[in-house]
């Protein structure tokens, strides 16, 4: 497919690129191991995102709420009873039960997100076991998934909480962490028996509780998954307009994929067309724009991606980077912010990870491996600056003008959507405000290309290749790493007629980011790049 587009210059085309607002990780508690961390720190360096949300705020490995029994009342001894478990069940029913909080664990993972310039999006859960109303786990981790079974407790601890955090971090910084109550409370196996009442009393209990230790916290939800807008999204809304609890903002998650066909360790979908994805988007916007007190409110998808779970090989793949490039290039048209989940594959809904490409949900893979939906990222990040104005935008191509007068864009070929092996696009492009004088009569400037696709960026394939091994040497995944970054190319434009010509081949499943800008000379008197060294 070849097409040509002549762009103009003084377009000013609608383009929410919020890139990097939020990214989500696995539970909080892996932020206490080192990969983690090794990991976050890459993905900072190039993508600089926000804000961080995950599960697990208050399960038990992150040690918040503590329960003690207090003896010291009890009337009678351990010689009483005819054995040691008689005496354990009249302790428990008689003791006095006492509630401490413990921030040891909380603080080291906030410290470390500031280290790396991130902060928090507080995911209000999951239910600490002596808290629970019952046993409902999920995840190889076992998050309790229940409601509390005292709810002035759940508040007490949400309030200790936040309290701390305001005591630790200050007003300035806390303030801004945007406060979200569970997560995807309309499966059965995130919030019991997917019960809307009961996420309705959680939600306004807890919102109600965030708003008694400050007012300016930005308390929302529900935090569903897809599928459920019309029951819940509505529903929600409708709740929250007859009861008045606390909202600041509504939250929903997003995945483009069909049920999973099961192969051993792994889950192979079928990709949802864009267009219908992006419609449930319009969908929801339209639901909540039907509720003049709620449309003004920011609209987060807290999570979104292609598929699903945390085992499905599409995550590592080049067409996973192209298909998530339009997302991004039309996703803001919704939504106020959005959160990749997730930046890597620290990862363990499922157990401990097999190999270093096991289909997870991140922008790194184990070892610290950058996918190439990882570059996605960075190209969308590179083309934010606070005055970039976008002058052009379809389904294969975005670009923007920045205020020197040099152009960015990203140009993808999702070749499941285009049918085709390779697009070819000839951009013209007015280029005469990107020039002073003299490089006005010199005309010259340079194309600057990132490529990203299955031949030159592809450490999936190379891992295939090579035997798929489990277990990489230091040798190994140094290869991978080699192998995972774009192939970069630069060429001299010249200037025809007060613009400038240029083609870009984007091949299947590729994603292409270009600059072009004035290059002028400026290096030492005497060199000569073009010398001919022959004879």
């Amino acid at each position: 497919m070849k097409y040509s587009i002549n762009v103009n210059q003084n377009d000013k085309i609608p383009f929410n690129n919020n890139v990097n607002y939020c990214v989500g990780t696995g539970r909080m508690g892996l932020a206490l191991t080192k990969e983690y961390y090794d990991q976050l720190k890459i993905v900072q360096k190039d993508i600089g995102f926000k804000f961080i949300r995950g599960h697990g705020l208050f399960c038990d490995d992150m040690g918040i709420y503590q329960e003690f029994l207090d003896k010291s009342e009890l009337t009678k001894s351990p010689k009483d009873f005819p054995d040691f478990n008689a005496y354990m069940e009249y302790v428990e029913q008689n003791a006095k039960k006492i509630v401490e909080y413990n921030f040891t664990y909380l603080d080291r993972v906030v410290d470390s997100y500031i280290e790396l310039n991130i902060r928090p999006f507080l995911e209000l859960g999951f239910m600490p076991y002596k808290m629970a109303s019952g046993k409902q786990t999920v995840f190889y981790w076992k998050g309790n998934t229940t409601p509390p079974a005292d709810y002035n407790k759940w508040c007490d601890m949400v309030q200790a909480t936040l309290r701390h955090l305001l005591d630790r971090y200050g007003e300035e910084e806390v303030l801004t962490w945007p406060i979200e109550v569970w997560n995807e409370p309309n499966l059965p196996g995130f919030w019991k028996d997917a019960n809307i009442d009961e996420y309705f009393k959680l939600y306004e209990l807890t919102a109600k509780a965030v708003k008694k230790v400050d007012e300016r916290f930005m308390v929302g939800g529900p935090a569903i998954c897809g599928g459920a807008d019309e029951k819940w999204m509505k529903g929600f809304l409708t709740f929250c307009q007859e009861k008045h609890p606390p909202l600041d903002f509504i939250s929903r998650h997003h995945y483009c994929t069909e049920l999973p066909e099961d192969k051993g360790h792994y889950g192979y979908p079928k990709m949802m067309e864009l267009d219908y994805t992006l419609q449930t988007l319009r969908d929801c916007r339209k639901i909540i724009e039907s509720f003049d007190e709620f449309k003004s409110l920011p609209f987060y998808i807290t999570e979104f991606n292609t598929s699903y779970i945390p085992n499905c090989p599409v995550h590592d793949t080049n067409m996973n980077a192209a298909y998530i490039a339009r997302t991004l290039a039309e996703i803001g048209d919704y939504v106020t912010g959005y959160s990749y989940w997730t930046f890597g594959d620290v990862f363990e809904e499922r157990g401990i990870p097999f190999t270093p490409f096991y289909g997870g949900f991140g922008l790194l893979a184990d070892g610290g491996i950058p996918k190439p939906t990882y570059w996605t990222f960075k190209f969308f990040k590179d083309l934010k600056e606070k005055e970039d104005c976008c002058v052009y935008r379809d389904k294969n191509l975005v670009i923007v003008k920045t205020t020197d007068g040099k152009y960015k864009g990203i140009a993808w070929n999702l070749t499941i959507e285009t049918k085709e092996e390779e697009i070819s696009v000839d951009l013209k492009l007015p280029v005469g405000e990107m020039l002073n004088q003299e490089q006005k009569d010199l005309g010259r400037m340079c194309l600057l290309t990132k490529t990203v696709d299955e031949e030159c960026c592809n450490p999936l394939k190379v891992w295939h290749d090579l035997g798929e091994f489990a277990h990489p040497t230091t040798e190994q995944n140094d290869l991978l790493k080699a192998a995972a970054h774009p192939q970069i190319k630069s060429e001299i434009i010249k200037k025809k007629k007060g613009s400038a010509e240029i083609n870009l081949k984007i091949k299947k499943h590729g994603v292409v980011y270009f600059e072009l800008g004035a290059a002028p000379v400026t290096t030492d008197r005497g060199y000569d790049y073009d010398f001919n060294y022959g004879k």
